[in-house]
């Protein structure tokens, strides 16, 4: 388990996170270019090693009703994952994500190297983008599934 110190360290290591101090010697940090409503991603880290993630956004974390994930426990690699994929989940679209999703669903995949494909339902058909570029085509969201899985992609939202 990682101490308070080494947390505080990896979490400090965010750029986009700003550390608020709260009660009894715990500490937030707010990422203020949310694009919802919930701004506080690290809630009440404690000198105990306790504290919470939000990952409300994400479907792969095992997150409490309020979408916080207990990261006592969590090794460095966990918790800077963790925290990438949360930054990421609440940050705005980029202008390629705009012009290609629109409104329509879409989710976020990522691999162990930072790459991000999105897939979107368009048309009853199941597309795969890595940025502006198609990657590929399925008839089937299961389809387009064991794809990015086979791809070594794994899903952020």
């Amino acid at each position: 388990m990682l101490t308070f110190e080494e947390k505080l360290e990896i979490i400090e290591s965010f750029p986009q996170l700003e550390r608020k101090n709260v009660s009894l010697g715990r500490v937030n940090f707010h990422f203020e270019e949310s694009v919802t409503d919930k701004k506080n991603i690290v809630y009440h880290l404690h000198p105990n090693g306790n504290g919470f993630v939000y990952a409300g956004e994400l479907s792969h974390y095992p997150a409490d009703a309020k979408g916080m994930v207990n990261i006592r426990d969590f090794s460095a690699e966990e918790l800077r994952t963790i925290l990438d994929d949360a930054i990421r989940s609440l940050s705005p679209k980029s202008s390629e994500e705009q012009a290609i999703v629109g409104d329509a669903y879409e989710e976020k995949w990522i691999n162990e190297d930072g790459h991000t494909l999105i897939l979107i339902e368009e048309d009853e058909m199941w597309n795969v983008y890595a940025g502006l570029n198609l990657d590929g085509t399925f008839h089937t969201y299961e389809a387009a599934l064991q794809y990015l899985d086979e791809e070594g992609f794994r899903r952020l939202s």
